[in-house]
């Protein structure tokens, strides 16, 4: 009876998997094919479509740009959040739950109230921000933080930081040169865990990067919208060439993550 109910339940898994690939599937193989109508298979393959991506200057900068915000928010965060983690769990260890509240909030309001708030708020300012990739770096750290504050804080937490610190200073170091030299690399595996997972998310944001700079800063995702007219073949392989790369930064992060339980 249990092997009766674990080949049942692995049916339904793969079967509900192959059925979540066919379009991932036809994708594919439609982005490699010449021309595909009326019949069940392409009427030939080619790499035309791939060739004509890959050596598209649009692509190549909007790609570029894409990276640029991406890695820079990143940077950020981790600058920011990784001091804050340690203040938090070594000296305030009760703020801990203050912040798991706080994290959250860039998820309570959706990014279109947020788009339309920015837009209000750095209309008139000084310094001109919207339209320009650095308001974007600036929501992006919004965005990353939630992702980076729960993995980071969960290798934190498995580090036994007050030990590590405690010994460090028994054997004359400072709590700083403690945190440089003994805590963070502790930490790689979880950071370059929440890193990943989060490039992977903000690569593929599009609301933010529409509304606050559109067509002025042309992304990755920016670029695939304007691109939508154009032949169905070559969005396809648009597509999928984005959908390798997330894919890629996904397993890594899952990877990292495995190796850091």
């Amino acid at each position: 009876m249990d092997n009766n109910n674990l080949l049942f339940h692995k049916s339904i898994v793969y079967g509900l998997s192959a059925l979540l690939f066919i379009p991932i599937l036809a994708t594919f193989i439609y982005s490699f094919s010449s021309s595909w109508g009326a019949t069940v298979l392409p009427d030939g393959f080619t790499f035309k479509w791939y060739t004509q991506l890959l050596t598209d200057p649009r692509f190549i900068e909007a790609f570029g740009r894409s990276l640029f915000i991406c890695i820079s928010s990143l940077i950020l965060a981790m600058v920011l959040v990784l001091p804050m983690i340690f203040v938090v769990f070594y000296y305030y260890p009760a703020l801990d739950k203050v912040m798991n509240i706080l994290i959250l909030l860039p998820f309570a309001v959706p990014p279109v109230v947020s788009s339309v708030g920015l837009l209000q708020l750095y209309a008139d300012s000084a310094v001109q921000l919207v339209g320009t990739p650095w308001i974007l770096i600036g929501t992006y750290f919004t965005i990353a933080l939630p992702f980076m504050y729960r993995a980071i804080s969960n290798s934190f937490t498995s580090i036994n930081l007050r030990d590590l610190v405690d010994a460090a200073h028994l054997l004359g170091a400072s709590t700083t040169k403690a945190y440089l030299l003994i805590i963070l690399p502790n930490l790689k595996k979880g950071l370059l865990a929440s890193t990943f997972l989060s490039f992977s998310f903000l690569l593929g944001e599009f609301v933010f990067a529409n509304i606050l700079v559109g067509t002025r800063y042309e992304t990755l995702q920016i670029y695939l919208y304007n691109m939508r007219q154009t032949s169905g073949h070559f969005t396809s392989a648009l597509v999928m060439t984005y959908f390798a790369f997330i894919f890629v930064c996904t397993w890594l992060a899952t990877r990292f993550s495995k190796g850091n339980e």
